[in-house]
């Protein structure tokens, strides 16, 4: 380390290994939290793309970045949000009455079962453009024109698209051009950056360890650092040698570790 440097302790406890922004949920890792109302926030300033929500949330971060994203790309003129937050009522109506008008396959491609779906989180997004009769489960988004420079910064802001074409032997879903998830930065930017899906990306990380090799990336005036650590049925306690100030984050990956990410200023390590 350069400079003045201090022990910092992190506490994780076990059920924090279900929260956080890097959360894997999918068929084979099921929702085990309910994000509680203090942690989601009205969508105010993005136009509603469709009315079949009428109360529309996302997770605080989530929004406050989706905003930044839409507003630094100039894209509320033509671009808004279709759908969002989605609790396990909702996300139960929506999987009976598709499966009911559009069948079993359908079905399946396009929509997750209730705890299955990253609607219920807060951090996905569904974007269309604005025009009238927007389709609910399947918006129009295409990738091209302004659309396509929109999507070009998708990752600066820490979403991803979640489904892509090519991923859904791995995924379980149709590929979605609509459907963005926010994982952060530098996340979002490494998983574009190597064509990642989540499941891949939660994959990768697993051999980056708390006394193992350590995943370093350079993004502005930051040097971060990230690994996971594998948890059981026990609290533990990590000590963290950095400067005063510097900004941790930590996310479950809903399987059996949580991810340390560090944000250290350019020139506070040296390794």
């Amino acid at each position: 380390m350069m400079g003045t440097t201090t022990d910092r302790v992190i506490r994780i406890d076990p059920k924090m290994v279900h929260r956080g922004h890097l959360i894997l949920v999918n068929s084979e890792h099921p929702l085990q939290y309910v994000i509680h109302p203090k942690n989601l926030m009205q969508v105010t300033d993005i136009t509603h793309a469709s009315m079949e929500e009428k109360n529309m949330r996302l997770e605080r971060t989530c929004l406050q970045q989706l905003d930044a994203w839409f507003t630094a790309c100039q894209a509320k003129k033509h671009t808004g949000i279709v759908s969002g937050y989605r609790t396990r009522t909702e996300q139960q109506r929506i999987y009976d009455q598709s499966y009911a008008e559009n069948g079993p396959i359908f079905t399946a491609s396009y929509v997750a079962q209730p705890d299955e779906s990253e609607h219920q989180t807060g951090l996905a997004v569904d974007i269309g453009e604005l025009k009238a009769g927007v389709d609910y489960l399947c918006p129009s988004f295409p990738e091209d024109g302004v659309y396509a420079e929109f999507r070009q910064q998708a990752a600066e802001y820490g979403f991803i698209q979640r489904y892509q074409q090519g991923k859904e032997h791995l995924t379980h879903i149709a590929c979605e051009p609509w459907h963005f998830r926010y994982v952060g930065v530098p996340h979002a930017i490494i998983m574009e950056q190597y064509g990642m899906c989540l499941e891949e990306y939660t994959e990768y990380m697993k051999q980056f360890t708390l006394n193992g090799p350590h995943l370093f990336k350079k993004y502005k005036n930051h040097l971060i650092e990230m690994y996971v650590v594998d948890m059981g049925e026990e609290e533990k306690e990590i000590i963290i040698d950095m400067n005063p100030g510097t900004r941790v984050e930590v996310s479950g990956n809903n399987m059996n570790g949580c991810m340390i990410t560090i944000f250290h200023e350019q020139g506070e390590i040296n390794r």
